[in-house]
């Protein structure tokens, strides 16, 4: 790691005990700083998370924040997900204690050449896809970020010829402040998180700081056919390298191919990883089949967009089980992609009443309870043929810890549905 030296001393305080915030504690306490965490929830997870600490010298604030925990500290540090409107970063910058963001914080420490990718939609396919194209050239890389692995949690195992492929959210990206990736990547932008922001643009503003510390040694990765991006390219210094659907690449495989020229890697090596590439967990993953009905888990589409394109992915009537914590988006934009092909949709979590007002007069809608009773339902509902898709379009907090876990309760459901049996 470079910069080692930078944190020895320093009192810090993480903001969210999540995967992310148990990495920065256990990583900055070997690099000798004084630490802290603080996270207003009081759950398993946390409690699971506590017992992973290296230390019991690293202290620990559960259950709520305090102003006296945040004082005197020399920097707080965001997990993903955490708002900026969050009582400890107010705190810390009425404070003038500086604010950054897990990613700024690996960063610093990272001699690895860094590949950052963001968008509305694709990201983790794109992520690991660059991940293994190196990885086929003969590159060691660390595919990181919101799609598994912690940045802070692999940056001590890098060296300065190792590279990194790292997915990074809006949300991180509101916090750097030096942050440089060699290249940057953003493959599309739709609206999203209107949750969080109160305006499309500073959804756009907070994706284009991706490319804010970059230089004329840098590279901007650009879908040319989103007129939003392509107009963007003229704000960055880094050279701007354009891609689009063609050659048969969707516009995933475009990008990557398009990073891997950046890199020298040869396209013919490139498309023998997408042939055989097998797609990843919670992404339009095949589950099991039963009684001729497919259930497929796609929990990581939380946007109206990422549900589109898994129903006009599938061939054959679908029964979509959505729904979760509302993240402000218009749902009636999924009926283009859902007249003729959705035959039932079931609905579940806290934005379900919202998802029906906008769904009911052209949909067959129902209501369930969990989302163990939204798949029994859905398979009572379906015919031979059919498909039972989880397509949420929403984000997962409401119910479950992430889109990973709930994912994972979705096969867990199935799974036992199958070994059972249908039920007369």
């Amino acid at each position: 790691m470079r910069n080692q030296e930078y944190f020895r001393g320093k009192k810090v305080v993480i903001v969210g005990f999540a995967r992310s915030g148990l990495s920065c504690a256990n990583l900055l306490f070997d690099l000798g700083a004084q630490v802290s965490v603080t996270d207003n929830k009081l759950d398993d997870s946390v409690l699971a998370n506590k017992k992973k600490l290296k230390s019991e010298k690293i202290k620990i604030e559960l259950g709520g924040h305090s102003q006296d925990f945040i004082k005197g500290n020399d920097l707080l540090v965001i997990s993903p997900g955490v708002p900026n409107e969050a009582k400890p970063i107010i705190w810390a910058k009425e404070l003038g204690i500086p604010v950054i963001s897990e990613i700024e914080l690996a960063w610093i420490l990272c001699p690895a050449t860094i590949i950052a990718v963001t968008g509305s939609n694709g990201k983790t396919t794109v992520t690991t896809l660059i991940g293994k194209i190196l990885e086929a050239a003969g590159k060691k890389v660390f595919v990181c970020g919101n799609i598994g692995n912690p940045f802070s949690g692999e940056v001590e195992k890098m060296s300065a010829d190792d590279y990194v492929s790292l997915e990074v959210s809006s949300f991180q990206l509101e916090n750097i402040c030096n942050f440089k990736p060699k290249v940057s990547v953003i493959l599309n932008f739709t609206r999203n998180h209107m949750d969080r922001y109160t305006a499309i643009e500073q959804y756009l503003d907070a994706k284009k700081r991706i490319f804010i510390n970059q230089d004329d040694s840098d590279f901007l990765v650009l879908n040319s056919d989103d007129r939003i991006l392509k107009n963007t390219a003229d704000e960055s210094r880094a050279k701007v390298v354009f891609f689009n659907k063609t050659d048969g690449l969707n516009p995933n495989q475009s990008a990557v191919m398009a990073v891997g020229s950046i890199f020298g890697i040869d396209e013919s090596l490139c498309r023998k990883v997408f042939n055989d590439f097998r797609g990843v967990e919670h992404r339009m993953e095949l589950v099991a089949e039963l009684s001729q009905v497919k259930f497929i888990n796609d929990s990581k589409a939380t946007t109206v967009e990422s549900a589109m394109w898994a129903l006009r992915s599938i061939n054959g009537p679908i029964i979509l089980i959505a729904g979760g914590k509302d993240k402000g988006l218009h749902y009636k934009d999924v009926l283009p992609a859902a007249r003729g092909k959705v035959r039932e949709v079931v609905l579940i979590g806290e934005a379900r009443d919202k998802i029906k007002g906008a769904l009911e007069n052209d949909l067959p809608v129902q209501e369930a309870g969990s989302l163990k009773d939204a798949v029994s339902l859905a398979f009572k509902k379906a015919l031979p043929g059919d498909s039972v898709l989880l397509s949420p379009m929403c984000a997962s907090f409401d119910m479950f810890t992430d889109y990973e876990q709930r994912g994972r309760v979705f096969k867990q459901i199935v799974l036992e549905l199958v070994k059972n049996g249908p039920k007369c």
